[in-house]
């Protein structure tokens, strides 16, 4: 056993964490490689000391079907710059142990490029939590859950507003970790509100047997959070924290500041969403 192994957090422990301090637990998404692989780590560092329980590591891939312009920015200039599967899996093993869980969110194609069982392998070796593969469904996920059961990586799968009771359970059935509730049917992106109908799919969700259900699409400040981490188990924010950085291009001071604010303000979020209700 590595070190990273007897260091890794697995999601659910960091959920039933946050759950037995009565909130949601704040899950906070950053792609590798942006502005570049020190950079985007030490971005992340930054968001655990800043509250965040749960990292997801975006693998940037050429053809992403969910992410909307702010993180399809970050991550072309991460490909550009040379990120690849491999700094993923480095970025990984710098921030495992450092009190959060960390998972990796990657399309397929990357995944099957190197390997499933190889990726689930090496992921467990780096102190990698799971993964989140969003346009990966379970019924065509039969390598991967059999490579993640062997390693014992988690596999989030995701469902939809549109998502009837009898798929909703089917993806409960398949998942390890927490299933991914996705707010709306479009990509990742701020918005001025988050979907009335969240707060039902999460409901639904656990109806159908899904024990930890995380929203993610749509949640940029502390108002949505208290409001999502009210009945969610866990928040996911990624633009927010992306445009942050962004914004901020070739000021590291300002960018860290930048990133450490717009954490502080989403922690607060979960932290008084139950006491307010």
């Amino acid at each position: 056993m590595t070190t990273a192994d007897t260091a890794r957090l697995r999601a659910e422990e960091v959920l039933d964490r946050a759950r037995g301090e009565n909130r949601a637990a704040l899950i906070a998404y950053l792609p590798v490689g942006y502005p570049d692989l020190e950079r985007s780590i030490e971005a992340a560092r930054i968001l655990i000391d800043h509250g965040a329980d749960m990292i997801e590591l975006g693998l940037p891939y050429s053809d992403p079907v969910m992410d909307g312009a702010v993180i399809q920015q970050a991550a072309s200039a991460a490909l550009a710059g040379g990120t690849r599967t491999r700094h993923v899996l480095e970025a990984v093993e710098a921030l495992s142990g450092r009190g959060a869980a960390i998972l990796v969110m990657s399309y397929w194609n990357p995944i099957l490029a190197y390997g499933p069982d190889a990726f689930a392998r090496d992921l467990a070796a780096a102190g990698g939590a799971g993964v989140i593969t969003p346009d990966l469904i379970p019924d065509e996920g039969a390598d991967w859950i059999t490579a993640s059961e062997q390693h014992g990586v988690d596999r989030v799968f995701l469902v939809a507003p549109s998502s009837p009771r009898d798929r909703l359970a089917y993806v409960a059935s398949h998942t390890r970790g927490f299933v991914y509730a996705a707010s709306t049917m479009g990509v990742t992106g701020t918005r001025a509100s988050v979907s009335a109908a969240t707060e039902g799919l999460v409901e639904r969700s656990r109806a159908a047997g899904a024990k930890n259900v995380c929203v993610g699409l749509g949640v940029s400040n502390g108002e949505q959070a208290a409001q999502v981490g009210a009945y969610a188990d866990g928040v996911i924010v990624g633009s927010a924290f992306v445009r942050a950085l962004i914004d901020n291009e070739g000021d590291d001071t300002a960018a860290r500041t930048a990133l450490a604010a717009v954490a502080d303000d989403l922690r607060a979020g979960v932290e008084r969403a139950r006491t307010e209700t």
